[in-house]
């Protein structure tokens, strides 16, 4: 009978919210409070984002791993995304935690994302730290949103003991944190309400201590089997430029030396043998190598060639593999191919279809989400994922990267049952907008087969519309939803599950503007395509035939030429001095025109353009297929 031990010193704690909830925020206040860095030594915020794409958007993209010590005990600290697209990540992660901290905002309160992981903490049967954050904010309702997360607890079937969680308030930008509200410089309202009250600074003194002390206090150190040897599950992967490929994960059972023989078991149950060249740790930001490392720790290891995240580390003399990492099931595909255009080579560095598969194998190595095969109906790849967002970012970081590649519209995953019915994923929809713009939003989504399902009015001017909606229905529809709200319409959503599929209903009402020859643009061209719809190219830019380089205002394709000069005479007209002034045309991201094309259209991304094109480039090959 295998005896079951804790090991006090170390402390796993994984930090997941919804979207800007401040999680990396707090993370680097916790580098501060713990004494990281030297009184007086200026740091960047948002430490924990080394990604460009992070800091650029303001998310977190990647699940990423830190350590600090306080009064003793090491905390390893796992950050997580905020965001649904990124899923896996939080599952990854949490499978290197025994506790997690869940950060809710103080006037938003639990939303999409914050369902989803709390969700998969619960069903890891790990204990909870609530802390209500941006208690600062004006509009701050902690009371409110106390209720709204005990509601969540109870929704999602939370055990006795996850339901009576620690609470905190918080405000992360300011390095303080406290047991009750007024800790933190929130004075009580009238009543029993804490809320209609005035935020009225920090008190002297006041740092995250009651935070970190309540991480050593109520999250439980790592149970190890002292009598099994050692296991290792890896969660994640890095690479090195002087250690090559790098296994993260936790230790399981008993501890590890840098120069042990141990072996890796696969997916398939196959073993190889392995000696890890280095053993690192976490320290801070950085790892730091250590010839040993105690049971319960995360350690990085180098020297395994062949690894994969799920795979098992152990020793040679007694294998056993661990219950490998599990992530729910795409729910959204698209088709990526090599670049076959005019201007195919001429931006991009890496252009054939096999750099683009390497490429793609090497995102699901570390992506755990992220699956590939081979496009049956024509030449390139389909990979599944869990939204067009995590789509776009795979995109944009191959892109910067100097590849070149098209890509199409992304399409929804069906599934049939065992009667043979065809079932689509639904999602779950939070639209938070003005008082103005409910009746907009509900006929739009109504429209898309999207159900109401419930209407809060916080009396502020602003209501959350919660509708049932198919996954297929929110393919661009956030791009409308901004036109629509005048910019100020926020949305999130969580995968619901299958239900049946809801019928068919009108995608874009409109077409598009299809360039008929190559060459490049012309203004007294583009001055004449106005009346037609919106133009998204510039004078003096190179296109060609099959490019689209406007939205039509009807609903069918036309083909233009955006080439076209003023015709020459010798006869004097009135207005041949007049000066074409062209209206500012729309500029398409990556994102948008994922959104904005059709099925028989494709996203050409280099890293120097963004151009959208008929997937069929001549006009005889289209009316063909018409």
């Amino acid at each position: 009978m295998s005896t079951h031990i804790r090991n006090e010193k170390i402390r796993n704690v994984a930090i997941i919210a919804h979207v800007d909830h401040g999680k990396t925020t707090l993370v680097d206040a916790m580098f501060r409070s713990s004494g990281l860095f030297r009184k007086g030594q200026i740091v960047e915020d948002r430490l924990m984002d080394r990604m460009d794409l992070e800091r650029e958007r303001g998310i977190t993209i990647a699940a990423k791993n830190c350590a600090i010590g306080w009064k003793g005990v090491k905390v390893n600290i796992i950050d997580t995304p905020g965001h649904a697209d990124f899923g896996g990540e939080v599952e990854r992660a949490l499978s290197m935690a025994d506790g997690a901290l869940l950060l809710v905002d103080a006037a938003e309160g639990p939303l999409p994302q914050t369902r989803f992981v709390l969700r998969k903490t619960l069903e890891a049967n790990l204990p909870v730290i609530v802390v209500i954050n941006k208690v600062d904010r004006k509009d701050a309702r902690p009371a409110v949103v106390l209720d709204e997360i005990s509601d969540l607890f109870i929704d999602l079937d939370a055990s006795e003991e996850q339901f009576h969680f620690p609470l905190l308030y918080a405000v992360a930008r300011e390095g303080i944190a406290a047991r009750d509200p007024a800790g933190v410089g929130f004075m009580v309202g009238s009543g029993k309400s804490l809320d209609g009250g005035a935020f009225q600074g920090a008190p002297k003194g006041a740092d995250l201590e009651p935070l970190l002390d309540a991480i050593s206090e109520e999250i439980p150190g790592p149970i190890v089997e002292a009598d099994k040897p050692f296991q290792m599950l890896v969660s994640d992967l890095g690479y090195s430029d002087y250690l090559g490929r790098l296994a993260i994960g936790r230790i399981y059972n008993r501890s590890v030396r840098s120069a042990d023989q141990l072996v890796r078991i696969g997916a398939d149950g196959d073993t190889s043998n392995l000696r890890v060249t280095r053993l690192q740790v976490y320290q801070g930001l950085s790892i730091v190598e250590t010839d040993h490392a105690e049971p319960g720790d995360v350690v990085v290891l180098s020297g395994i060639e062949e690894v994969h995240i799920g795979d098992t580390v152990c020793t040679s003399n007694a294998p056993e593999a661990m219950r490998r990492i599990t992530v729910d099931e795409p729910t959204v595909t698209m088709l990526f191919a090599r670049n076959n255009g005019p201007l195919a080579g001429k931006e991009g560095r890496y252009v054939q279809s096999t750099r683009i598969r390497e490429r793609l194998l090497k995102e699901t190595m570390s992506n755990v989400s992220l699956q590939i095969e081979d496009a049956e109906e024509q030449d390139g790849f389909l990979v599944k994922g869990r939204g067009e967002f995590q789509m776009a970012i795979v995109i944009e970081t191959m892109r910067r990267e100097g590849f070149e590649l098209c890509v199409g519209r992304p399409r929804v995953i069906m599934r049939t049952d065992a009667q043979g019915n065809t079932l689509e994923p639904i999602e779950r929809l939070f639209v938070d907008c003005a008082e103005e713009y409910t009746g907009i939003v509900t006929e739009k989504l109504s429209l898309r087969k999207g159900r109401l399902v419930n209407l809060t009015n916080h009396a502020r001017g602003r209501t959350r519309l919660e509708f049932s909606v198919p996954s297929r229905a929110l393919i661009g529809f956030r791009d409308e939803l901004l036109t629509d709200t005048r910019g100020t319409g926020i949305m999130n959503a969580f995968l619901e599950g299958y239900e049946a599929w809801r019928g068919a209903f009108p995608a874009r009402k409109t077409g598009s503007l299809v360039s008929d020859r190559s060459g490049q643009s012309v203004p007294y061209a583009l001055f004449n395509l106005e009346p037609r719809g919106q133009i998204f190219i510039g004078p003096g830019e190179k296109v060609y035939e099959g490019m689209i380089v406007g939205e039509h205002n009807r609903n069918n394709d036309l083909d233009v030429n955006p080439c076209k000069t003023k015709k020459l005479s010798n006869m004097r007209a009135a207005n041949k001095d007049e000066n074409v002034v062209l209206t500012p045309h729309r500029t398409m991201n990556l994102e948008m025109a994922i959104n904005f094309i059709r099925d028989d259209e494709l996203v050409e991304v280099t890293p120097a353009s963004i151009r959208m094109r008929k997937t069929a480039l001549r006009y005889a090959e289209r009316k063909r297929l018409r």
